[in-house]
Formats: C-alpha cells, sequence, structure tokens
C-alpha cells in the first residue's frame, strides 16, 4: 500500500476563479455588517477573510473588535449562495482543476481538504457551484474562520487528518497546492511541501521558494506525478 498522502488545497486563482463576484459579494456583506458601504478593501492575496475584514473595517475608521466576524462570514456566505448562477456564468474552474481531483479521488490513500482564508461555508459553496466539491473531505479542513495565520491552518488540517487516518502527516507526505507566497510561506512553516501554480498575480519567480512551481493544473499527469511521487 502506498504511504498515504494529504493534499491541501487553495480556491481561488488555485481551484477557482469567481470572475469578480467575489468583491461584489464582500462589499454587500460589509455594508449589511458595518452599516458602511465599501469604499476601499485591504489587499486580499493569500491573507485570511478575518484579517481583510479587520484590516478593511480599519480603513473605514471603524474599531474591528466591534464588528463581528461571524456576521460578516455568514453574510459572505449567504451573498454567494444566492449570487451562484451569476458566479457560474462570469467565473470558471481553472484548467485542470476538475481533473486533478478526480484523479486523486481515485488514487490509493489520497486525503483531500481545504486550507483556505476562506471561511468554511464560503468554502463549500465556492466549490460545489463549479462541482468541485465531491472529492473534498471538507471536515478535515482549516479556514479562515479558524485562525489568522495561514501555517496554523496548515497544523490544523495536519492534525485533523492524522487524528481522523490514524497515520502521522508530515512534510514527507503533505502537500498544499497554491498560487501566492503566502501559500507557500503556510507550507513552509506549517510542514508540507508546496505545489505553487502561477494562475492567480504571482509569477514564478515570487514562487520560486515551492519544492515545485507549475503553469496551471492542466497536465494531470504532471501534477500527480509531483503530489503522489
Amino acid at each position: 500500500m502506498p504511504r498515504p498522502r494529504l493534499v491541501l488545497w487553495d480556491i481561488d486563482h488555485t481551484l477557482i476563479d469567481t470572475g469578480g463576484v467575489g468583491r461584489e459579494v464582500f462589499a454587500a456583506a460589509f455594508r449589511r455588517v458595518t452599516g458602511t458601504p465599501l469604499r476601499e478593501m485591504a489587499s486580499v492575496h493569500g491573507r485570511t477573510e478575518r484579517v481583510i475584514f479587520a484590516e478593511t473595517a480599519e480603513l473605514h475608521g471603524l474599531d474591528p473588535r466591534g464588528c463581528d466576524f461571524a456576521d460578516f462570514a455568514q453574510a459572505l456566505a449567504e451573498g454567494y449562495r444566492e449570487r451562484a448562477g451569476e458566479m457560474r456564468e462570469r467565473g470558471h474552474a481553472l484548467p485542470g482543476a476538475a481533473a486533478i481531483l478526480a484523479a486523486l479521488d481515485a488514487a490509493e490513500g489520497v486525503v483531500q481538504t481545504v486550507v483556505s482564508g476562506n471561511p468554511r461555508a464560503v468554502s463549500l459553496v465556492k466549490l460545489a457551484v463549479f462541482g468541485l466539491d465531491a472529492p473534498i473531505d471538507f471536515s478535515l479542513g482549516a479556514y479562515g474562520d479558524d485562525h489568522t495565520e495561514r501555517p496554523e491552518l496548515v497544523r490544523t488540517a495536519r492534525r485533523l487528518a492524522g487524528l481522523r487516518h490514524g497515520v502521522a502527516f508530515d512534510r514527507g507526505n503533505t502537500f498544499i497546492v497554491g498560487d501566492t507566497p503566502a501559500d507557500v510561506d503556510a507550507g513552509l512553516r506549517g510542514g508540507a511541501t508546496v505545489v505553487a501554480v502561477t494562475t492567480g498575480s504571482s509569477d514564478a519567480r515570487e514562487l520560486s521558494g515551492a519544492a515545485h512551481v507549475v503553469a496551471d493544473l492542466s497536465d494531470t499527469s504532471e501534477v500527480l506525478a509531483l503530489l503522489l511521487g
């Protein structure tokens, strides 16, 4: 039997592109929870939603301690559900995403889950919209409503998967796939081997700390070889 593998997926710009719906949903949820129209938004690349929300609140002169993130996360999830059809029309699953998820699902001993800055409910909606949710065990993932720091999300997912499957998941058999330097840092500090894709705003040079950098997920055989060795 091959050694079990744990594959941790980032979502935005790694598996999917929301086609701009994401920012609009954020703006609506922000106004609903804070009562303040969104004028500007904190940087989102590779960051957790809790941090993005807090910094965006500060940009509007609000004390984030007085803004309930749980309410915001719920408003986000509801916004994505309401606009699922529009996101499907404007956005898309990225090349190769469905194929690699299915191939790993068919491989023996592979556990797939999510490590994402998105809240858990949002992660579920986003992947379901594009039919990418079935191979993912969301109960083993770690999300933007669990912690502010992405390396801790990697550690959390490793721990949950280890407890469930009775396996020690370490850097040798845990892989994180993402598109930002923050994903690379999360893997390096959180105990996972990093496979980076240049489907976001970062190029190969910016992602050079990863063990492997590929243009995208379209070559299923190549990505499988990197993850299954």
